[in-house]
C-alpha cells in the first residue's frame, strides 16, 4: 500500500513540474540598453511568450543594483510620445507573445546603482501573476544609431 502511495505521489510530482515547465514564459532575444554614466534609469527589451492554456500578466521583477524593475507603455497621443507605468501589468495572452521594444511595452530599471555597460549582463528576474518568477541574464547592448542599417 505505502508503495501504492509514494509512486502516486512521485508521478503526480512529476506531472506538477512538466505542466510547470510548459508554462514557464519564455523571453527570447532580450537585451539592456547601455546607459551614460550619470542615469539613473535603464530599459530592457524582448520577447514574451506564453506557452500556457491561460493567459498570464508580467508584473514586474527585480535585478542586482537596481531600486525598481516596472513594466512601462510608450504610446504616441497628439503627436506627444508618453509613457507610463502598467500598474496592472501586461497581460501575455495564452499561447501568445508580446514584443517589448523600444517605443513601445519595456521593462524599465529605475534607481540605477551604476551604469549599464556595454559589453556586461544584466540578470533580471521577471515576476508574473501566475508563473512566478523567472530569471534570465540579459546582454547589455548599445543600440545602433536612428537610421543606421
Amino acid at each position: 500500500m505505502k508503495r501504492m502511495i509514494y509512486s502516486a505521489t512521485a508521478a503526480c510530482l512529476i506531472a506538477t513540474s512538466a505542466l510547470a515547465a510548459a508554462s514557464t514564459p519564455r523571453i527570447e532575444a532580450g537585451w539592456v540598453r547601455a546607459t551614460p554614466p550619470a542615469a539613473r534609469a535603464g530599459a530592457a527589451y524582448f520577447n514574451l511568450t506564453n506557452p500556457g492554456k491561460a493567459p498570464d500578466r508580467l508584473l514586474g521583477g527585480s535585478a542586482p543594483g537596481v531600486e525598481r524593475v516596472e513594466v512601462h507603455e510608450m504610446s504616441m497621443t497628439d503627436g506627444i510620445m508618453r509613457m507610463r507605468p502598467l500598474t496592472d501589468g501586461l497581460v501575455i495572452p495564452a499561447g501568445g507573445t508580446v514584443a517589448l521594444k523600444p517605443g513601445g511595452y519595456h521593462i524599465m530599471l529605475i534607481g540605477l546603482a551604476r551604469p549599464l555597460k556595454a559589453g556586461e549582463s544584466l540578470p533580471l528576474t521577471l515576476r508574473f501573476e501566475k508563473a512566478g518568477k523567472v530569471t534570465v541574464t540579459l546582454p547589455i547592448k548599445t543600440p545602433p544609431a536612428a537610421g543606421a542599417h
